[in-house]
This record gives C-alpha cells, structure tokens and sequence, in this order.
C-alpha cells in the first residue's frame, strides 16, 4: 500500500480537487477526508474549569517514605 499526503481548501462550493497524485490511470484509491485543526494557540490552562475530586482527602500521603515512621 502507498500513500499520499496532501492538503488542500474547499472550493466555494464545496467541491474538492485534487492534482499531481502518484498515482496510475485505473488504480484503486481510498480516500479519508479530516479536517484541520485551525492554528490557534493552544489552550494555556486545558484544567481550568474542570471539577476537583478529592478522593480520601484525610489519608496519609507517602507514609512509608517517611524515616521517623519505620
């Protein structure tokens, strides 16, 4: 299998048109169409927003690397 990567824009009518492919007359072709993401900067803080969960909150945190405690 050979593949071929190119981008290109919609036409105003929504019609897509793509040129110089490595490809033979009568070849058998799969064609998988994705979006683009749009170049805006990436979000500074992607968990601002989000709930917090607390899961056992009054729970010893790394008790066993504790010197004193052994």
């Amino acid at each position: 299998m050979q593949a071929f990567r190119t981008e290109t824009t919609l036409s105003q009518d929504g019609k897509l048109s793509i040129k110089g492919l490595p490809f033979r007359k009568g070849d058998k072709v799969e064609v998988i169409v994705l979006t683009q993401k749009s170049q805006q900067a990436k979000e500074r803080y992607p968990l601002r927003g989000k709930p917090v969960v607390y899961h056992n909150p009054f729970d010893g945190v790394a008790e066993d690397d504790w010197e004193a405690l052994k």
